[in-house]
């Protein structure tokens, strides 16, 4: 008898193709009479790769057209960094399993030395994230920050290279494609917070559809759906997205869940920052009470800020 065959959308990058990977050995030997099926999908944001994604619209570049795809029936499930999941979800579709969350912190890979510390003044950082060039310059306002796009390998070429003293990325990803030895530091989430789900993937399928529902019950990991479903609120509540500096983290603890949450202006001048605690069923009501407090403390001006005037771009990174 023919295996029944599940179809996952995914982007196309060997960390992409991993993660799914991940998922379609996992699926199969859960379930031996389906067969995965990858179905690589290009997004916007994996063609657009030489302005910051803030420029062009966001998180959502990465997500769009493997959406589509879900929606009319090309594909059965779509695996996702978390982090680049827009806050609403298009109608329809829902995060159908949030599997156990891998190391959040974001890292410094650098040419020489093995601290933050060991950068030199004026130092070059790469890195196309608002959150993180507002935060690593709160920390060495002397830094330079210009542009990096591209996937893993790309950016880690265009270190080594020379384009940059250090660039930032997600743990994550590295740990994933066991590249565990190329990471420098790590930047403690405490001080450096990590993007919205970092570190997390989400398992998108159609809502209603209860063969997808069954297989991927299994997948779902209770503390990180929870951790991340207060992040999710958070930035949800502040209406972010790339064009911010916005970064959120939970951390469950028994039956609670804690969460730290920041906005920063784009120079990293000015850092707000909330730190609540709550149950875990409350995980929601956490996240607005995290964003209420923010916008209270300074955060909407600076959220105002932004979203009413384009944001300016980081340098343009040295062309190879």
């Amino acid at each position: 008898m023919a295996k029944e065959i599940i179809r996952i959308g995914t982007r196309g990058s060997m960390l992409a193709l991993q993660q799914s990977g991940m998922i379609k050995d996992t699926l199969e030997n859960l379930w031996p009479e389906i067969s995965v099926e990858l179905q690589v999908i290009k997004t916007t944001g994996d063609k657009i790769t030489d302005v910051p994604l803030a420029k062009v619209g966001g998180k959502g570049l990465f997500v769009k057209e493997i959406e589509d795809a879900l929606l009319d029936g090309s594909v059965d499930l779509a695996v996702h960094s978390m982090k680049d999941v827009p806050a609403v979800l298009p109608e329809g579709l829902q995060i159908g399993a949030v599997p156990e969350r891998e190391d959040p912190r974001d890292v410094l890979i650098m040419r020489q030395g093995k601290d933050i510390a060991d950068l030199p003044k004026g130092a070059i950082i790469g890195t196309s994230s608002l959150r993180r060039a507002a935060q690593i310059l709160k920390l060495r306002p002397d830094f330079e920050i210009r542009m990096l796009r591209g996937n893993l390998e790309t950016r880690i070429r265009k270190l080594h290279e020379g384009q940059y003293d250090a660039i930032i990325l997600a743990a994550a990803g590295l740990r994933r494609m066991g590249w565990n030895d190329k990471i420098s530091a790590f930047l403690d989430p405490a001080q450096f917070v990590p993007a919205i789900g970092q570190g997390a993937l989400g398992i998108e399928s159609r809502v209603g559809d209860e063969r997808i529902a069954r297989i991927l019950e299994p997948l779902n990991h209770p503390q990180t759906a929870f951790a991340v479903q207060a992040e999710r609120s958070l930035l949800k509540e502040l209406e972010g997205g790339c064009q911010v500096p916005i970064g959120g983290h939970a951390r469950l603890s028994g039956d609670s869940v804690e969460l730290v949450g920041i906005v920063a202006s784009l120079d990293g001048t000015e850092v707000f920052r909330s730190h609540q605690c709550a149950g875990v069923n409350d995980a929601v009501e956490l996240g607005k009470r995290v964003a209420a407090e923010l916008l209270r403390s300074g955060a909407k001006r600076i959220l105002d800020e932004v979203y009413k005037s384009s944001v300016k771009p980081l340098e343009p990174e040295i062309k190879t």
